[in-house]
């Protein structure tokens, strides 16, 4: 495929599913704003605009080169790594690595990240005991809750981040690797394997579903590198996205990518949402 038509194709992506790729979140009172790194953005259609910057473009390659402060090519490269195409030219050069900078633990702040996990999110006890003894999930001096994706500290590869303050934030050490590993609340013996968008998503559909398998993706990713491990297991496989326009869109295209996998859509906006409404 020449670069005019890989173009093209990547241009014409529709641009909620980018954005939810960009980790941009949508305004729950207007779905054609969107929060990114850049600022907030209007959509319509294939058209975009930030009005604090005054700058707008059309497609999603202008969108990836706006957000990402990338120039054409890269912004095409960085398109096709998570959108595929067929062979592609290597990037110009190829950016450091960032390392990984998980964050200390601090036991002075877990009562608090303890009490936001189980009294605000509703998470069972049961279910968090062995996963911080294990050392996945903990406080740290910000008195975030950090849950490390890998199987154990030593092999994490990064760390999602949530805030336990009266302000609702997120975010990921830095340095993650997100295609290198995940957070996972796993059990022997797994009838099915749950995507979801975030580890306490995936703490709480396993919480609803104690014989599932579930993984958090960190964000509404649809084709992480590590999937290609889960699809030859056997298992049923799922796509437990939210139930909101982003992830009905990136879940539509996991399963337009990996056939094989189906949607299980929460009864609520998300898994941690249906947990704490006692819905099932």
């Amino acid at each position: 495929m020449n670069w005019r038509a890989r173009a093209e194709r990547l241009r014409a992506l529709p641009l909620p599913l980018v954005l939810a790729a960009l980790e941009a979140t949508s305004d729950p009172n207007d779905p054609a704003k969107w929060r990114t790194a850049r600022g907030v953005l209007s959509v319509t259609g294939a058209k975009f605009i930030n009005w604090s910057q005054g700058v707008g473009g059309g497609g999603a390659i202008d969108l990836v080169m706006h957000v990402q402060q990338l120039g054409f090519g890269r912004a095409l490269q960085w398109l096709e790594d998570r959108f595929g195409t067929g062979p592609s030219a290597p990037p110009a050069f190829s950016p450091a690595t960032r390392p990984l900078t998980l964050p200390p633990p601090s036991a002075h702040h877990w009562p608090r990240v303890e009490r936001y996990l189980i009294e605000q999110r509703q998470l069972p006890p049961w279910l968090l005991t062995p996963l911080v003894q294990a050392g996945i999930i903990y406080a740290d001096a910000r008195a975030n809750a950090v849950f490390l994706l890998g199987a154990t500290p030593a092999a994490a590869v990064g760390a999602e981040l949530r805030g336990t303050t009266s302000v609702p934030w997120r975010g990921m050490a830095p340095g993650s690797r997100k295609d290198h590993g995940c957070f996972s609340v796993s059990i022997a013996s797994a009838k099915a394997i749950v995507l979801c968008e975030s580890a306490i998503d995936a703490l709480s559909c396993h919480a609803l579903h104690p014989t599932f398998r579930c993984l958090s993706t960190s964000g509404a990713r649809p084709d992480p590198a590590w999937l290609s491990v889960l699809l030859p297991l056997g298992l049923p496989l799922f796509c437990g996205f939210d139930a909101d326009p982003t992830g009905d869109a990136m879940a539509q295209r996991m399963i337009d990518l990996h056939p094989a996998i189906a949607r299980l859509r929460p009864p609520a906006k998300d898994w941690n949402d249906t947990l704490r409404l006692h819905l099932t």
